[in-house]
C-alpha cells in the first residue's frame, strides 16, 4: 500500500473515532442531563411543602436522591473528562473519585434507614410517631454520613500509603477512576471486603424488615392496606440496593474484558455498561415515588411543567 493510502487510512480511522466518542457522549450525556433535571426538580418538590420536610420518610428520600444526584453528576463528569482524553493530577482525580464514592455509599445505606422505618410504621404502629421522629431522623442521616465518610478517609490512608514521592510527575498517565487509584493490592483487598460488608448487611436489614411486615400482614390487627404498601416498597428497596451495588461488579467485570477483546469493543461495552449500571439506577428513585407517591405525584409533575398550571394543587398526605 502507498504512503498516500496508509495516511487516508489512517485519517479516515482517526475520524471514525471522533465521530464514535461524540456518539457515545451525546448518548450518555443526554438522558444524564435528562434525569439530572428530573432529580434536581424532585429535590425542590420534597422542600417545597412542609409535609414533605417534616415527614421522615420524604427527609430520607431527600438524602437518597441528593447522593444519587451528585454522584451521577460526578460521574458523568468523569466520563466527559475520559472521553476527551484529559489526564488529571492524582490529588484531583482523588477528591473527585472519593466525591463520588462517598456519595455511592450513602444510597444502599438509606435504602437501609428507610426500609426499617417502613417495619416501624407497619408492625408498631403505635409506637411509630415516638421511634421515626425528625430528631431521630436526622440522628440516623448523620450517622450514614458519618461511616460512609469513615471509609473513604480509610480508603484514603491507604493511597497515601503509595510511593508518591518516587513518581517524576503527579500527573496521572490514565484517565481518572476509582480502579486507577488502586496502587496497592491492599486497597483492592478492602474494597472486595467492604463492598461485601455491605451488600449482606444491607441486604439481610430489608430482608428481614420485608418477611417482619409479611408477617404482620397476616395479623388480623393488622391494616392490611397498609402492610401491602409496605410490602411492595420494602420489595422496590431490595431492587434499587441491588442496583445501587451493581457498580460493585464493575471493575471486576472490566478488568476481566479488557484481557480477552479488543480496546474499541471494550470501549463500546464499557459505554453501554456505564448507562445501565451507573445512570439508570440513579434515576430510579424518583420515578418510582415520583409516580407511586400520591402526595409526590401532582406537585412533581407541577414543577416539571414549569408551573404552567395555574390552579394550586392540594396536598393530601399519604401515609
Amino acid at each position: 500500500m502507498s504512503y498516500a493510502g496508509q495516511m487516508n487510512m489512517s485519517t479516515e480511522q482517526q475520524y471514525q473515532g471522533i465521530l464514535e466518542r461524540a456518539v457515545f457522549s451525546t448518548v450518555t450525556t443526554v438522558p444524564c442531563c435528562v434525569f439530572l433535571f428530573i432529580n434536581g426538580t424532585m429535590l425542590f418538590t420534597l422542600r417545597s411543602k412542609p409535609v414533605f420536610r417534616e415527614t421522615s420518610r420524604y427527609i430520607l428520600l431527600f438524602n437518597l436522591l441528593l447522593a444519587d444526584t451528585v454522584q451521577m453528576a460526578v460521574s458523568q463528569l468523569l466520563y466527559i473528562i475520559a472521553v476527551c482524553r484529559v489526564t488529571l493530577t492524582y490529588p484531583v482525580c482523588g477528591a473527585m473519585a472519593m466525591l463520588a464514592l462517598l456519595t455511592n455509599e450513602i444510597s444502599p445505606l438509606t435504602l437501609v434507614v428507610m426500609s426499617l422505618e417502613r417495619y416501624v410504621a407497619v408492625c408498631y404502629p403505635l409506637r411509630h410517631s415516638t421511634i421515626v421522629t425528625i430528631r431521630n431522623t436526622g440522628i440516623a442521616i448523620v450517622v450514614i454520613w458519618a461511616f460512609s465518610s469513615l471509609n473513604v478517609v480509610t480508603r484514603v490512608l491507604l493511597i497515601l500509603q503509595f510511593p508518591f514521592e518516587k513518581l517524576e510527575t503527579l500527573k496521572m498517565k490514565d484517565f481518572c477512576s476509582d480502579l486507577s487509584l488502586f496502587l496497592d493490592p491492599v486497597s483492592v483487598h478492602y474494597d472486595k471486603a467492604y463492598t461485601c460488608f455491605l451488600f449482606i448487611s444491607a441486604s439481610v436489614a430489608i430482608s428481614s424488615s420485608y418477611v417482619g411486615v409479611t408477617l404482620a400482614a397476616r395479623s388480623a390487627s393488622t391494616d392490611k392496606i397498609s402492610a401491602r404498601k409496605a410490602r411492595n416498597t420494602l420489595l422496590l428497596h431490595l431492587v434499587q440496593l441491588v442496583l445501587s451495588l451493581s457498580s460493585t461488579i464493575y471493575n471486576p467485570f472490566l478488568i476481566a474484558l479488557s484481557k480477552i477483546v479488543i480496546r474499541i469493543v471494550f470501549v463500546r461495552i464499557q459505554n453501554v455498561f456505564y448507562v445501565c449500571i451507573f445512570i439508570f439506577p440513579r434515576c430510579l428513585s424518583s420515578l418510582i415515588y415520583g409516580i407511586r407517591d400520591q402526595t409526590i405525584r401532582p406537585i412533581l409533575a407541577y414543577h416539571l411543567c414549569c408551573r404552567l398550571k395555574p390552579s394550586v394543587i392540594s396536598v393530601k398526605a399519604d401515609n
